[in-house]
């Protein structure tokens, strides 16, 4: 099935908990930043995700704000891109009940996620079984062409196609199947304590993970401190080298250039680190100082002129769910 519309549609979204990262930057928001520019995006802060475990009064909205900021400040137009939070579109929990329906316990059984964080949770709500149903929705619902992914969350979006596969079949074509898409270059920054780790919003490493907010000598001092080996030799090789690769990759996002270019460049890690601290430094401040001149009031005017246009579209998609659900097509 083709897409409604004349330009490829492409959609993600962010949970707003925690802080964002150097690796939300690179692997999601500086892919947005381009897909903004060549396709019809939609991006949005994912809210009813976040509570699928525990969280305090009030939290996921003031999180949602803040994130939204965040994402204005590093480049997400507006006028480009459609920004809005998830909650505010009704819709996504409608089509979530129907994916739901035409997904397998099997199949959410299986989902990694949900056996990493089930290990890690004293209470395993059931709306963290049923979420990768819920994101299926968010992708569904707009008739993504698109969808930008990290490389460890192919599974969510083969999940999504074969829902959205068997619905078709099930009960005529509806649903537009989307196609994933994953950065050559920086699709997963990992820890600078722990290489072989991927980059997280959590606390667990503090010393290993850059924080868009964290003071600007922070960030020098996190990325000169980074873990290396102690082979002196400086080449891309994520087995061997997985400390030395991800400063390669860090620093091959940040100015543009090729990876084993780069690495031919240095023979020593100390010109290494400081390159790299030095390339970010130059992208992360300027977003500081537009974030501190964002006002909470521009940013939840943006998130509701988002959603009105998110529901223009999300409500035709419903329209035709139903239709074909109640063989009235």
């Amino acid at each position: 099935m083709t897409s409604r519309s004349t330009k490829a549609r492409t959609i993600s979204g962010i949970q707003p908990t925690g802080d964002i990262t150097l690796g939300n930057y690179v692997g999601a928001i500086s892919e947005w930043k381009k897909l903004q520019d060549t396709t019809a995006a939609l991006f949005f802060l994912a809210d009813l995700h976040a509570l699928t475990v525990e969280r305090p009064p009030g939290e996921v909205y003031q999180t949602a704000v803040n994130h939204a900021s965040w994402l204005l400040a590093c480049g997400i137009d507006p006028e480009k891109a459609t920004l809005f939070v998830q909650s505010d579109v009704r819709e996504h929990s409608e089509l979530a009940w129907h994916m739901q329906c035409v997904a397998s316990f099997g199949e959410l059984s299986r989902m990694t996620q949900f056996k990493d964080k089930s290990e890690s949770n004293k209470f395993i709500s059931a709306g963290l079984f049923t979420y990768p149903a819920l994101q299926a929705a968010d992708i569904l619902l707009y008739d993504t062409n698109v969808v930008p992914v990290g490389d460890d969350q192919k599974q969510h979006l083969e999940f999504t196609r074969d829902v959205a596969i068997r619905f078709n079949s099930r009960f005529g074509e509806t649903l537009v199947v989307p196609e994933h898409h994953i950065p050559e270059v920086g699709a997963r920054v990992m820890d600078l304590q722990h290489p072989t780790k991927k980059m997280s919003k959590s606390a667990d490493s503090p010393q290993g993970t850059i924080f868009l907010h964290d003071p600007i000598k922070t960030i020098e001092k996190k990325i000169k401190r980074a873990v290396t080996d102690t082979e002196s030799d400086v080449r891309f090789d994520r087995e061997n080298k997985p400390g030395v690769s991800n400063l390669l990759t860090l620093l091959s996002v940040a100015t543009g250039e090729d990876i084993d270019a780069l690495a031919n460049k240095y023979t020593q890690y100390g010109p290494l680190k400081a390159d790299v601290a030095a390339a970010w430094i130059e992208i992360i401040e300027p977003i500081q100082k537009r974030y501190a001149e964002t006002s909470t009031a521009e940013v939840q005017t943006t998130l509701e002129k988002g959603a009105t246009k998110a529901r223009a579209i999300a409500s035709d998609v419903m329209d035709r769910v139903r239709s074909a659900v109640n063989g009235s097509r």
